[in-house]
């Protein structure tokens, strides 16, 4: 499948580079070309130069022919436009737009623009909202019921122990992915900024569960 990633700052390319291992095709676009050197001298996808959010500059990137697009440069208004253009002219129906103001993105969904605000941002959930279902990192069981997902938390939650996690859940903690690395949690590990959670969960709940470490945690009594 054909990708457009908007943005070659640490986050386009490592989203790049990762697309690109996995055996699709991928065009980035920047306005300084400087920036593609991030892509390293083994990136065999497009490089264009120019402006994300004109046609342009995305028909040079193959638009017409993406399966999605990420916006992922430094402007919360360039990202959304972008991701507008994709949609609304082009008819992609898979964008994400990286935004840093997080009390714009009730906005930004009414529009149909998901969104990942960088208080809670990583590559990793950025691929999650551009690869067509059950190609995501989500792990389930023979029948399909039981599922290990990967899940944003609310930045609220951060130094609320796992185990108040799964009371309130009703789901189990599989693992943590911290800084990067994978990690089992023990009975004193708490939630901390840039964590992701892998919850083993009924398929059913996902969106319960989902809707539950969007808001914040409810104070113990």
């Amino acid at each position: 499948m054909h990708f457009v990633i908007m943005g070659c700052g640490r986050v386009g390319a490592s989203l790049a580079r990762s697309l690109e291992g996995m055996g699709h095709d991928v065009a980035v676009v920047d306005q300084n070309p400087a920036s593609f050197q991030r892509l390293g001298s083994d990136f065999t996808g497009r490089r264009v130069a120019g402006v994300g959010f004109d046609r342009d500059t995305l028909l040079k990137a193959g638009i017409e022919d993406a399966h999605a697009l990420a916006a992922v440069s430094s402007g919360d208004n360039s990202n959304i436009l972008a991701a507008r253009v994709a949609r609304e002219t082009f008819g992609v129906q898979h964008v994400v737009a990286r935004i840093y103001d997080p009390d714009r993105a009730q906005v930004y969904q009414r529009l149909g623009i998901p969104t990942v605000a960088t208080v809670r941002w990583t590559a990793d959930q950025m691929l999650r909202r551009l690869l067509p279902q059950g190609l995501a990192s989500e792990m389930a069981d023979a029948s399909g019921k039981i599922v290990i997902a990967e899940m944003a938390v609310d930045e609220s939650w951060v130094g609320v122990s796992l185990t108040r996690v799964e009371e309130l859940t009703g789901a189990r903690v599989a693992y943590v992915t911290r800084l990067g690395e994978g990690m089992l949690p023990g009975r004193q590990t708490v939630h901390q900024e840039g964590d992701l959670l892998h919850l083993v969960i009924e398929r059913p709940r996902l969106d319960e569960v989902e809707r539950i470490l969007d808001d914040p945690p409810p104070r113990e009594s």
